[in-house]
């Protein structure tokens, strides 16, 4: 060999040293760690420590950057692909408080000491909201239905133990955060000279959703539902601790990577994100995501996560007349004063991306009181079948390659939204809690050809064809008894809503009324006329549906404020899908399946279920986490986190920092079809209005979230 060659070998292992050290713990195996890699051991009093997170978290960059990873069963991590930064870097996990901060950055070796919590109070303080929530005491099922605040304080209108459950949690406390956080389960300083039940009623008062937390209060009973939060925290403030206690991450719940960045700002929250097209979630790889801000502010935030960088895009109005959240009535915040946080106009609730990269919103653009045309006289087709006198949200779309907005009134109101897979790109709307009994669509072609934005839109009521001649007729209003002779319309209102990819079908559920249901609308040809509705009710033990997702296979997901996940499959009904007994729900109780969330029911309830309030349920399509196809994802708003179900058994994907991670929905995006697991991820903004209620208090600012399924704990 050549003297040169010599060289240049000895060079060569040299630089492989370098960009490639190896860490061991004494066995076979290695962890091989490349220039822009962390990896070490994590040790604690009694030897390697399974199953925790190690957390790199630096500001150097453009907004501020985190990223974690869970160790293996020998107490092995490898954190990948970290920007070049100056880092801190701790271990967090159960039975644990955490590390001591560490300096670091990538190309090290680094191990590190856990450390065991000295008591159960302090392993406590790091447990998702569930187990704290779970304490609350809840009323017997022998003192429903309420009789009132003369009575049993329970509100005359809850009818069972069940109906209180779906209303102190799902659809009604936890729809805008979780209880049981720091931030609830503690009572404000600023309360402290009250005894604990006023002090609820004042807290429930503070800030601009004060209309909306009292409105819930009162459907329970207000007395005996704030007597019961002062008793939770009471205790909570003697010292007494959850009943049970998380377990760490097993199995390839310790392949996840989680990379966080920060958008927004601390008194701006976030309601969904979005990034590429439903559809086909290839479009806009690398590029930018955008958030829904809805009450907060009209400053849509924007991350480009390549660059590390966060801005804003401010959405315009129409109409300057148009509605703000500034003038929302509140009593003063022990965290912000008496000064109104939130002044949007537009209150962009929901966010959709075409195949062009453009971004759909449901938002206002102007006050409520609907023109002419689409009030009764009008000649418009579907105010000809249900007119229709206002509308408190509409739509938009952003083009980021013009950075300019186009604003479309709609007769309707919308709530969330969803493309079909047409030749038309029909965007279909939901009108969500508050609706007017109708779904409402757009008709993309029609609207980019002429820009007719009434020539361009739709509308229907739920029509159920109880007299089961398959074609819709004149019908009965909800109230009425079923007609033999004609068709029924039912006061329901669609909250999610997806086009089914089988049959062009419009899915989604229905809050109200108790105990919900899944709505079905086919729209035949001229959906206007011959829209034809079904409703489903879940069986028992579940209730309470809130978001809700179809696969692709035609079979609908649901999250329910029971505590399941349950699926329907259409396919199964052995029975008549129309006439009379359609107009019940209970039609097909053999197309359900439930599976229970993970965590502990409340301690005084005995029906299965979970004290798990799940927010929404997202199917992964086309494999974008890499859990594989039409994997069904729901959001896992008591567990900071989500819960996949694969092959029948529940995968959690926790956000362990900071704590208090609440998403309402997810976003799947293929990067790169064939870069293996990094090139393909879930993403997801935390969504929770309270956002000073997660750790980091007033300093904390929206995250967003992008998950990762690599092989193994140790893949680079």
């Amino acid at each position: 060999m050549t003297t040169r060659k010599i060289s240049g070998v000895l060079a060569a292992v040299a630089l492989s040293g370098l960009l490639a050290a190896c860490v061991t713990d004494g066995g076979d195996t290695t962890v091989q760690v490349g220039a822009n890699d962390l990896a070490g051991m994590v040790t604690g009093s009694k030897g390697p420590e399974a199953g925790v997170w190690v957390i790199a978290e630096t500001t150097d960059l453009p907004t501020r950057f985190t990223r974690i990873v869970v160790t293996d069963d020998r107490g092995r991590y490898l954190m990948p692909d970290l920007p070049k930064a100056s880092y801190q870097v701790w271990v967090r996990g159960y039975g644990l408080v955490d590390s001591p901060k560490v300096r670091s950055g990538p190309g090290s070796m680094l191990n590190l000491k856990a450390v065991t919590a000295p008591s159960a109070a302090a392993a406590a303080e790091y447990y998702p909201p569930i187990y704290w929530y779970s304490m609350l005491k809840i009323p017997p099922k022998s003192e429903f239905p309420g009789t009132g605040e003369k009575g049993n304080g329970i509100a005359e209108g809850m009818s069972t133990q069940p109906h209180w459950l779906n209303t102190v949690k799902t659809n009604g406390c936890m729809s805008c955060h979780a209880l049981g956080t720091p931030g609830t389960r503690t009572m404000p300083r600023d309360f402290a000279h009250m005894n604990s039940v006023d002090a609820w009623a004042r807290r429930i008062a503070s800030g601009q959703a004060m209309n909306n937390m009292i409105t819930v209060t009162s459907r329970l009973g207000s007395h005996r539902a704030l007597s019961l939060w002062a008793d939770w925290t009471d205790r909570i403030a003697a010292g007494e601790l959850p009943f049970d206690r998380p377990q760490r991450p097993q199995g390839i719940e310790r392949n996840l990577v989680l990379t966080l960045w920060d958008w927004s700002t601390p008194i701006h929250y976030m309601h969904d994100l979005i990034g590429t097209d439903r559809r086909k979630p290839t479009v806009n790889a690398n590029g930018k995501f955008y958030g829904a801000p809805e009450n907060s502010t009209d400053n849509w935030p924007v991350l480009d996560p390549v660059t590390h960088t966060a801005s804003t895009v401010r959405h315009p109005v129409r109409d300057p007349k148009t509605p703000s959240h500034a003038t929302d009535p509140m009593a003063p915040s022990p965290y912000w004063g008496d000064k109104p946080i939130w002044d949007s106009q537009t209150s962009t609730h929901n966010q959709m991306m075409d195949e062009k990269g453009r971004v759909w919103a449901t938002a206002r653009i102007r006050p409520p009181a609907n023109p002419d045309a689409c009030r009764k006289g009008s000649s418009h087709p579907s105010a000809k079948v249900f007119p229709i006198e206002r509308a408190t949200r509409h739509l938009s779309m952003y083009d980021p390659a013009s950075n300019k907005w186009t604003l479309i009134s709609t007769c309707f109101p919308t709530h969330h939204l969803i493309f079909a897979e047409d030749a038309n790109n029909t965007l279909w709307t939901s009108s969500g809690v508050g609706g007017v009994g109708v779904v409402g669509w757009l008709d993309r072609k029609v609207f980019e050809e002429t820009g007719d934005e009434m020539r361009a839109q739709g509308w229907t009521p739920f029509v159920i064809d109880t007299n089961g001649n398959g074609r819709r007729d004149e019908w009965v209003e909800p109230k009425a008894a079923v007609d033999p002779k004609k068709d029924k319309r039912v006061a329901v209102n669609m909250y999610s809503v997806v086009a089914n990819p089988k049959d062009g079908s419009v899915w989604g559920t229905s809050l109200a009324p108790f105990p919900s249901y899944l709505v079905r609308v086919a729209p035949g040809s001229d959906p206007t006329n011959t829209a034809l509705t079904e409703i489903y009710e879940p069986p028992l033990p579940a209730y309470g549906a809130r978001g809700g997702d179809i696969d692709r296979n035609g079979v609908f997901w649901a999250s329910f404020a029971s505590g399941h996940l349950g699926s329907f499959d259409r396919r199964k009904c052995r029975g008549p899908l129309n006439g009379p007994k359609a107009a019940t729900g209970k039609h097909c109780p053999e197309g359900w399946t439930l599976y229970r969330f993970p965590g502990p029911q409340f301690k005084d309830v005995q029906d299965d279920g979970s004290a798990e309030a799940s927010y929404y349920v997202w199917v992964d399509w086309f494999n974008a986490l890499g859990l594989g196809e039409n994997v069904p994802i729901a959001t896992g708003n008591m567990s900071d986190g989500y819960h996949a179900l694969v092959n029948g058994k529940f995968v959690m994907l926790r956000v362990p920092y900071p704590m208090g991670f609440f998403a309402k929905w997810a976003e799947g995006r293929i990067d790169d079809p064939r870069g293996g697991w990094k090139g393909r991820s879930l993403w997801a903004t935390s969504s929770n209005r309270t956002v000073f209620h997660s750790e980091g208090g007033k300093d904390n600012r929206p995250k967003v979230v992008r998950f990762q399924m690599r092989p193994d704990p140790l893949a680079r």
